[in-house]
């Protein structure tokens, strides 16, 4: 049976449960507890040297990082298909799922995260949350969350992430104007993959920059619809995080519509 290292609110571990759920395959729980630093013990780095969720096992194989996870659940379980039939229609998909891995994630929706929320819990830790930040091993990354965690909304990175989460609402927007799924007519793991980041701004009590989107938000609520939403984001929800965001949310929605609106756009 499959296995699966996890978090129930990391970004990445959701997608990686929805491609599961969608494909309806068991799989074991073994949950890590993020806020415990429990992804920084050795005992996992074997698994996963970038201390990151979610890690796959299939068998004696070990499968870190969640699009190549995608990609390799799709080519182990073809059935049912989440990648289009034709040549160009699979490259839709890849470009779609690369900007995940070039800055949409890291530099966007999880300083957006971290701006808005988690930072608070580092904060309260002191010591013990700053060894866990030094414990990042990935420099950019240490980085960008220091400065986020110190200052909240007005790091610079914060307004970078803001203005790179409108851009991708407005790519949406565009892509499914034209058609019913972000790569084309039929469900795809472009949609698998992006179906947590509509969620995370819900959780953050943001998902009013979606309003202006009409296309993108009758977009989420199909995928919200879908048993895998319910299967695999909506069972995990964690009480204490969704309190955390929401709260956080709220709070700082003034500051990020006015940072919106100096950009020129709708908030």
């Amino acid at each position: 049976m499959l296995a699966l290292y996890h978090n129930d609110m990391s970004l990445c571990a959701q997608k990686v449960r929805v491609c599961l759920a969608e494909k309806k395959l068991e799989w074991e729980d073994r949950h890590i507890v993020l806020r415990s630093g429990e992804h920084q013990k050795d005992w996992y780095r074997k698994l996963n040297r970038r201390a990151v969720v979610p890690t796959l096992i299939d068998g004696d194989y070990v499968i870190p990082e969640s699009n190549v996870i995608l990609e390799y659940l799709e080519d182990r379980f073809p059935d049912p298909p989440l990648q289009p039939k034709d040549p160009y229609g699979r490259a839709k998909v890849r470009l779609w799922i690369k900007q995940l891995d070039e800055d949409i994630h890291d530099a966007s929706a999880a300083i957006l995260s971290f701006g808005i929320a988690f930072r608070h819990q580092y904060l309260q830790r002191g010591e013990m949350g700053r060894q866990m930040l030094e414990q990042i091993p990935n420099i950019f990354k240490r980085e960008r969350r220091r400065d986020v965690i110190e200052k909240g909304p007005q790091s610079q990175h914060f307004f970078v992430a803001l203005q790179r989460m409108i851009q991708l609402l407005e790519e949406m927007e565009q892509s499914l104007s034209e058609h019913s799924w972000l790569a084309g007519a039929t469900y795809t793991l472009a949609d698998v993959a992006f179906t947590p980041y509509l969620a995370r701004l819900e959780h953050l009590n943001l998902l009013r920059m979606v309003k202006p989107y009409a296309k993108l938000s009758d977009w989420y609520a199909r995928c919200q619809q879908r048993p895998s939403f319910q299967d695999a984001i909506r069972r995990w929800e964690n009480p204490d995080y969704l309190k955390l965001m929401k709260e956080h949310g709220e709070k700082h929605w003034p500051e990020v519509s006015n940072l919106i609106t100096k950009m020129g756009k709708a908030a």
